[in-house]
């Protein structure tokens, strides 16, 4: 049985290796509708576009949602990477965004190597490189102000010179006509702005060390909340109570896959482990590791299932 398992855990990482590669993901409105695209809770492209191409993807599927610029509603779904079929190619993946009866979805359209994809040849179109987590900014502003004041003295001397008159300005002599002007300078503000995704959302996701994966949430629930959690499931009696009190804590939170791992250990019996397993799945963060659950069962029939259950939702 151990042996199975082990096999299978092999066949996980084998089949993830797979998708260690540079793919890409185009998506474009036919109807020249512009839109922001967020991968996993993060902004790939700086403003909207109208057609823009993420490229150095790794993952099978990603968490997308398309904002539109004219805040129409949201699109929220799955884009997927991959055709089904095992293969270490890189591939550019295109999906379109349609009208299906008055709601905006994402439809796949059509795959190509990427080695046959001629870059820019669309002047429309967006390229940028797929950014895993926000970029912090720093923004600084600089705002100058002058003022002055001008006064010149003009010295106006008249002398009558037998049938004529002769005005002579003197700057030297004494003033008899003072002159004051005063000059007001306007402000400017400069400012400066640096950084990468300077439009991210959701920029305080958690980021998991070391992980690279797909993220099914934003933030795990932390060491003492989940250690408090799990004494006050540990004191039911029951695994039946157990699993509803599990299911109300892990419903409203985000577990990383080896806290669901230690609740699995708290149940005593098989069914009542997968039945957590599968309530897990929508609540959990490293989902890229989900695969180490199978230790925590001791039938194949089981993993089976949970992978069953993991790849049809």
């Amino acid at each position: 049985m151990k042996l199975l398992s082990t096999l299978s855990i092999v066949l996980i990482i084998l089949t993830n290796g797979l998708f260690a590669q540079n793919n890409n993901l185009v998506v474009y409105s036919q109807e020249g509708l512009k839109f922001t695209v967020i991968l996993n809770g993060i902004r790939q492209n700086p403003q909207p576009e109208t057609n823009v191409k993420v490229t150095s993807l790794n993952a099978p599927n990603y968490q997308a949602k398309i904002i539109f610029a004219n805040n129409m509603a949201d699109i929220n779904q799955n884009v997927y990477l991959t055709n089904g079929a095992e293969t270490t190619t890189n591939t550019e993946y295109s999906y379109s965004i349609v009208n299906v009866k008055g709601k905006y979805k994402l439809r796949f359209n059509s795959t190509a190597p990427t080695s046959s994809v001629v870059e820019n040849n669309d002047p429309q179109q967006t390229i940028v490189v797929y950014t895993p987590v926000a970029i912090s900014t720093t923004t600084t502003t600089t705002t100058t102000s002058n003022s002055g004041t001008n006064t010149s003295n003009d010295n106006v001397g008249i002398n009558m010179n037998g049938a004529g008159i002769n005005i002579n300005i003197n700057s030297s002599v004494p003033t008899n006509t003072n002159s004051t002007s005063t000059t007001s300078y306007s402000s400017s503000t400069t400012t400066t702005t640096t950084g990468g995704n300077t439009g991210a959302v959701d920029n305080d996701n958690y980021v998991m060390p070391g992980y690279s994966g797909v993220y099914g949430c934003r933030h795990p629930m932390s060491s003492t909340d989940f250690e408090s959690a799990k004494q006050s499931i540990k004191a039911k009696g029951f695994d039946e109570s157990r699993l509803i009190l599990a299911k109300q804590i892990i419903g409203s939170n985000c577990l990383l896959c080896s806290q669901i791992k230690d609740l699995m250990s708290l149940m005593s019996f098989e069914e009542t482990k997968l039945e957590l397993a599968k309530f897990s799945w929508h609540h959990n963060l490293d989902k890229g590791n989900y695969y180490k659950l199978n230790d925590a069962f001791s039938f194949e029939s089981s993993i089976e299932e949970l992978n069953n259950y993991t790849q049809s939702h």
